[in-house]
C-alpha cells in the first residue's frame, strides 16, 4: 500500500472506531497508526482493539503501529453541596484537605501534592481555565485563593497548574498496572506519557519498559517547555498536545511553542506528532472549516512526522472522512511548490556519526542523479530515523527483519516500511532492494535507486555503505 505523502497519519480509536471494519476503513483512508487511549480504554477492550488492529495488518501487508496514550494524573477538585457555587471575581476561596462536601468558600482537593507544592502567586485553573484562582496563602494543608476570573465551580472539575512544579512523577497507580497490560501484549509499539514535567520523569517507565516500546513524551505543561532538550534527548518521540497546553499558556503561545517543538524534534532526529483539535469541527460535520485546514498545512509545512485526530475519529460522526480529509491536506501541501523550500531551510545540520554521514550522502546523491528512491536496512531503526531526519524529496523505503522496528518507524516522516529478510550477502541485499521498489510501486526497470546498509551485514549500528543500482528487466539489480 503506497502513500502518496510523507507525514504520517495517527487515528484514535474509540466507540465511533473500534469495530474491525472501521479500523480497516480509516488504514486504508490514510491512518498510518492507531492510538489507544487508556484513559477510556479497559484493558479487556485495548486487547481487542490490538488484535483487530493486526488483523487489518495482515490482510494489507504493511507494518501498522499502534500508541498506548497512559492517562497520567488527573487533578480534580471534590464534589459541592449543591453540585455547583457561584463566584464573584476579588472573592477569596479556599481549597483545602478537609473532605466535607464544598460551598461558596470551600472545597475539597484530594491531592496532597498540589497542597504541598503550590506557592503564594502561583496561578490555578480550573475547568481547563475557566476559573482562574491566585494562591495568595498555602501552608501544605489549604491553599487560600484570589478569584481571578470565572463566576462558578462544580464538582469534580478539572485543576491544572501552570506555575507549580510538582513534587510527584507522571505514572499514577493506574498508569502502573495499564503499561504492565501495555507490555503483557507483546505488540504495542509506543507508549504516551502524559503531563511530563522534566527529564527525570521518564526513568520509571524507561526501567519498567526496557526498551520494548518507544517512548513519546506529550509536551503539555510549561515546565516541560523550561527543559525541553534534555526532555527530547531521553525521549524516543514528542508529541506536542495542544490541548491541555493551551490551558495552561497563553492561546497565543501555542502556535509558536508548536513550529519550536518541531524544529527541535527535527534537529535531534526524534519524530513529533502534532495534536489535538486539528479537525474539531468534523466530530459533527462532513467538511473542516477553513481555518482548521489552513492548522493542518501549518504542521505539514513545518516538517511535523505526524498529525493526529483524536475525537474525530474516536467518537466522531465522520471518522472516515475526517482521516481522507487529513490525508488529502497533507498531500495537496506536499505537492505545493513552496514546500520543499520551506523544508529545505529548516534541514539541521548532522551529526557526527557513520549514520548521519552516510543519510546525508544519500540524500544528496538521490536528488542530485533524481534516482527513483532511497533504500535503507535497519534492524534497530536508527538508519531509518536518520533518513527520515534528511527529509529528502525522494521517497525512503526502510527494510527491517525485525517486524517490531518496522511498526515502530509508521510514525517517521517520509518511512515506507517493508518486513523483509536478511539478505544474504551484498548482491542478494542489492536485488532484493530493487525488487521491492518494483513490488511497492515506488519504481520499475529502468530506474535507479540508492540503498544503503551496513557491512558486516545484520550487524545493528554499522551503516557504512551506499550503492547506486538500476533496476534491470527482471525487477532486480541491472548492474
Amino acid at each position: 500500500m503506497k502513500r502518496n505523502r510523507k507525514v504520517k497519519i495517527l487515528a484514535t480509536l474509540g466507540p465511533a472506531s473500534s469495530e474491525e471494519a472501521m479500523i480497516e476503513k480509516l488504514h486504508l483512508a490514510g491512518a498510518d497508526l492507531f492510538r489507544i487511549n487508556m484513559s477510556h480504554a479497559s484493558h479487556d477492550l485495548m486487547r481487542t482493539l490490538i488484535e483487530r488492529i493486526r488483523a487489518v495488518e495482515a490482510r494489507n501487508g504493511r507494518p501498522i503501529g499502534i500508541l498506548a496514550d497512559l492517562q497520567g494524573p488527573k487533578l480534580r477538585v471534590g464534589k459541592f453541596a449543591n453540585t455547583k457555587v457561584t463566584l464573584t471575581p476579588g472573592q477569596t476561596f479556599t481549597l483545602d484537605n478537609n473532605e466535607a462536601l464544598g460551598d461558596e468558600t470551600r472545597v475539597f482537593l484530594p491531592h496532597p501534592e498540589i497542597l504541598q507544592s503550590v506557592k503564594a502567586g502561583d496561578r490555578l485553573l480550573i475547568d481547563d481555565g475557566k476559573l482562574m484562582l491566585k494562591a495568595e496563602k498555602a501552608d501544605g494543608k489549604s491553599i487560600v485563593c484570589k478569584v481571578i476570573s470565572g463566576t462558578s465551580i462544580s464538582d469534580r472539575k478539572g485543576v491544572s497548574l501552570p506555575d507549580t512544579l510538582l513534587a510527584v512523577g507522571v505514572l499514577t497507580d493506574k498508569d502502573r498496572a495499564d503499561l504492565d497490560a501495555v507490555l503483557a501484549t507483546n505488540d504495542v509499539d509506543w507508549v504516551a506519557l502524559s503531563f511530563v514535567q522534566r527529564p527525570e520523569d521518564l526513568a520509571e517507565v524507561r526501567k519498567i519498559s526496557k526498551g520494548r516500546v518507544g517512548l513519546m513524551s506529550k509536551i503539555e505543561k510549561p515546565q516541560a517547555i523550561e527543559r525541553i532538550d534534555e526532555i527530547i534527548e531521553l525521549s524516543d518521540a514528542l508529541m506536542v498536545a495542544r490541548g491541555d497546553l493551551g490551558v495552561e499558556m497563553p492561546l497565543e503561545a501555542v502556535p509558536g511553542l508548536q513550529k519550536q517543538l518541531t524544529r527541535a524534534c527535527r534537529r535531534a532526529g526524534k519524530p513529533v506528532v502534532v495534536a489535538t483539535q486539528m479537525l474539531e469541527s468534523m466530530i459533527t460535520a462532513p467538511v473542516p472549516t477553513r481555518a482548521e485546514v489552513s492548522d493542518v498545512a501549518t504542521a505539514v509545512f513545518e516538517g511535523a512526522d505526524a498529525i493526529m485526530l483524536s475525537a474525530e475519529s474516536a467518537s466522531g460522526q465522520y471518522p472516515v472522512e475526517a482521516v481522507s480529509t487529513m490525508a488529502s491536506i497533507a498531500t495537496t501541501v506536499e505537492q505545493d511548490p513552496y514546500y520543499s523550500n520551506i523544508i529545505y531551510a529548516q534541514r539541521p545540520q548532522p551529526e557526527a556519526t557513520g549514520a548521519d554521514a552516510i543519510s546525508l550522502a544519500a540524500r544528496q546523491i538521490a536528488e542530485t542523479l533524481k534516482l527513483q528512491a532511497i533504500v535503507t536496512y535497519t534492524s534497530s531503526g536508527n538508519t531509518g530515523l536518520r533518513a527520515s531526519r534528511e527529509r529528502p524529496q525522494v521517497p525512503i523505503i526502510a527494510l527491517s527483519p525485525i517486524v517490531q522496528t518496522a511498526r515502530r518507524l509508521s510514525v517517521c516522516w517520509g518511512l515506507h516500511c517493508v518486513i523483509a529478510d536478511e539478505p544474504s550477502n551484498l548482491d542478494d541485499m542489492v536485488n532484493k532492494a530493487c525488487r521491492i521498489v518494483v513490488q511497492e510501486g515506488f519504481g520499475k526497470p529502468g530506474d535507479r535507486v540508492i540503498v544503503s546498509a551496513g557491512v558486516p551485514l545484520g550487524t545493528p549500528g554499522s551503516t557504512n555503505m551506499l550503492r547506486i543500482a538500476y533496476i534491470g528487466p527482471d525487477g532486480q539489480s541491472g548492474v
